[in-house]
């Protein structure tokens, strides 16, 4: 999250592609949903809505939201007051409550418009 404060959502994920095949040992073709690639070690092919269009890219997507649905429900049990279990991070009317009542954890991005606006006050 510090990442994305400071250098912004796209330039973090172009990080953590380049860490992913760092730590992959390498790859010949990274495929990537957008429209945008960072500069990889190995070709790359952007694809719009790569989602629907790939069954890598979709395969790939399951196992991130499936991962951080678990990373989120163990946040849960730290912080309980946010129902980080229930909502998983998204911006739901019950999460903005939440932070409304309870101000921002340090697992909230000071990025995040919400959280931002709590510290301006």
């Amino acid at each position: 999250m510090e990442r994305i404060d400071r250098d912004n959502i796209l330039q973090a994920t172009f990080w953590a592609m380049t860490q992913a095949l760092e730590r992959l040992g390498g790859a010949e073709l990274a495929l990537i949903d957008g429209n945008r690639a960072p500069p990889l070690p190995c070709r790359t092919e952007t694809i719009i809505e790569g989602d629907c269009r790939s069954l890598s890219i979709a395969a790939a997507s399951i196992v991130a939201k499936v991962t951080r649905d678990r990373i989120m429900i163990g946040h849960d049990t730290v912080y309980p007051q946010y129902g980080f279990a229930r909502h998983k991070g998204y911006g739901t009317p019950f999460h903005h409550e939440a932070l409304m009542r309870h101000g921002p954890s340090p697992l909230h991005r000071r990025s995040f418009a919400p959280v931002a606006a709590f510290f301006t006050r």
